[in-house]
């Protein structure tokens, strides 16, 4: 028997990626927010949309660096990944006998993300091309 978590997501970025580091001085890590739309049409044959926001979290170090730094607020991308529940217990008021709650969020744990913006010409793209190779660190290969 085998089992498949994958997403992908293909959408634009809210705001511009925030890099963050773990507990204890940990490894850095980006997290972004990605709005995807979907519409159909009514009964009243009119066109209806919902907009649902995707946290995506990139802990692949070059690859987490490589977001924080290419990708901004407007990017449209795709980001390849699976999704991750997180749990924990938040109290419900104050003193001992206060009870808990808990709360369990979803996120992307990304392992691609590419910018599908073609309007702006990349520097190093165009270097590479002319050279006849990929950029180094290029939003184009999955890390």
């Amino acid at each position: 028997m085998s089992y498949l978590n994958a997403v992908t997501l293909v959408g634009f970025v809210g705001a511009d990626p925030e890099q963050r580091q773990a507990r204890n001085g940990g490894a850095k890590f980006t997290v972004l927010s990605v709005a995807t739309q979907r519409s159909w049409k009514t009964t009243e044959d009119e066109w209806a949309f919902k907009t649902e926001w995707h946290r995506v979290v990139v802990f692949r170090p070059r690859l987490a660096e490589h977001v924080a730094t290419a990708i901004k607020k407007g990017s449209h991308i795709l980001v390849e990944g699976e999704l991750v529940s997180s749990t924990y217990e938040r109290p419900n008021g104050k003193g001992k006998k206060s009870a808990t709650t808990k709360i369990t969020s979803w996120s992307i744990r990304a392992d691609v993300v590419r910018k599908l913006d073609r309007s702006e010409p990349q520097p190093e793209a165009a270097a590479s091309a002319a050279a006849g190779q990929a950029p180094e660190g290029s939003d184009e290969i999955p890390y």
